[in-house]
């Protein structure tokens, strides 16, 4: 492993997801904003508790009560008498259920004057769930939308339609209560419908558009869900007022930073990367090549969320999978490495953020007796990384916009 490099990597993801933490952004949308009535906080997502962390900072007793719904590991303590629950992602469970059924119970029974403040960010479409069908079923038809490679947007058009909080739903159980929502974004362009599943938006998609996915992957539904899928949506809310606050831009930017402190010129690609993994990594390993003898030291960077069609039955994520794919185009070259990140902290149902290869990962894992090849087939991208030391692990971050994917190219390392 070229250690300046594996440096330069972990000091760049440090700084960039810095950068992105939700605690500004929150208190600044809430700084100056008078509430009349009641103030009931829901908070549900990856960055849930970060959110309502910084909302009972700004607010403090002003806040009547309080639930927060994350991931697991994703809580940092108690916050003021919040009730604090941990749930399934990607797949909801039980807690998930049993958790947004409670704060529909908070939500209950308020008053036109009063204020529900809505944090909302990236997971909440698996951490704040109540399915209009069996729990079992969901998880199901979750796993296969997992399995089969559909795309964030193409998973949330179902989802929808299968949830009593879904698509505008929640915001509707809160009437007559005015709803504040403060979106941190984790879909690429920032679709405010598409956002954990949009509980207090306005639906944009049809049945046509989810009769589509339904066709694309060859679903297998029962009769009931068939039935959800042809109904349609809250098309329309009078009671919600919405703040988008940070993308995978600003991580991207704040990537870009953080090379060009370490003396990179930071080259950015695009900040809607939505290909297979795999694709991704081998793409970015190609322009290394493309670029190894100018003499420069660059950075190219692209951020988005790629996917990962299931082929085997190993552990990984989409981050580490595109690493590790880049794995035989980097072969060789001393001073090139690829890394990817998710910016929660937690890639698939893994304890990586994301995974990193350069030059020598090719011969790392020969040496270690793995085939590159067999080990994508299975998806195991995690075993393999963890015997060479790819991992990148930063626990959980407190926030959620997206992955961010950086190619180095450095003549001096």
């Amino acid at each position: 492993m070229n250690q300046i490099l594996f440096e330069h990597t972990n000091r760049i993801v440090r700084q960039a997801i810095r950068a992105v933490q939700p605690d500004e952004a929150v208190q600044r949308a809430l700084r100056g904003r008078a509430f009349s009535g009641r103030v009931v906080l829901v908070a549900a997502g990856k960055a849930a508790w970060q959110m309502a962390a910084a909302a009972d900072d700004c607010l403090g007793s002003r806040i009547g009560a309080g639930i927060v719904i994350t991931k697991y590991d994703h809580s940092k303590g108690a916050i003021a008498d919040f009730e604090i629950w941990e749930a399934g992602h990607p797949v909801p469970d039980e807690n998930s259920f049993a958790a947004t059924q409670r704060a529909i119970e908070l939500v209950s029974g308020l008053r036109k004057e009063d204020t529900v403040l809505f944090l909302l960010s990236g997971g909440g479409s698996a951490l704040f769930e109540k399915p209009l069908i069996p729990g079992e079923q969901l998880q199901d038809i979750t796993n296969q939308l997992l399995a089969c490679g559909a795309d964030i947007t193409e998973i949330n058009i179902i989802r929808k339609r299968l949830s009593a909080v879904k698509g505008g739903r929640f915001a509707e159980l809160c009437s007559p209560a005015q709803v504040f929502s403060i979106v941190l974004s984790d879909i690429l362009g920032d679709p405010l419908d598409m956002i954990a599943s949009g509980p207090a938006c306005p639906d944009s998609s049809t049945g046509e558009q989810a009769a589509a996915v339904v066709r694309k992957y060859s679903l297998q539904l029962s009769p009931e869900t068939e039935d959800l899928m042809r109904r349609e949506t809250v098309k329309s809310l009078l009671n919600v007022t919405t703040q988008i606050t940070g993308s995978v831009r600003e991580l991207c930017t704040a990537a870009a930073e953080a090379c060009r402190s370490l003396g990179y010129e930071p080259i950015f690609l695009t900040d809607r990367l939505c290909c297979e993994a795999r694709e991704a990594g081998s793409f970015l390993a190609s322009i290394l090549k493309s670029h190894q003898k100018d003499g420069r030291q660059l950075a190219f960077l692209a951020g988005g969320e790629t996917v990962v069609h299931l082929t085997g039955h190993g552990k990984g994520g989409r981050n580490q999978e595109l690493a590790l794919a880049a794995a035989a185009g980097l072969e060789g070259m001393e001073n090139a490495a690829v890394f990817s990140v998710g910016s929660d902290g937690t890639d698939g149902p893994t304890d990586a953020a994301g995974g990193y290869a350069d030059g020598e990962t090719m011969q790392e894992l020969r040496a270690a007796g793995l085939d590159l090849y067999a080990v994508l087939q299975e998806n195991d991208a995690y075993h393999a990384l963890q015997k060479i030391g790819g991992l990148l692990i930063t626990g959980s971050t407190g926030t959620n916009v997206n992955d961010v994917a950086v190619a180095l190219l450095n003549p001096n390392a």
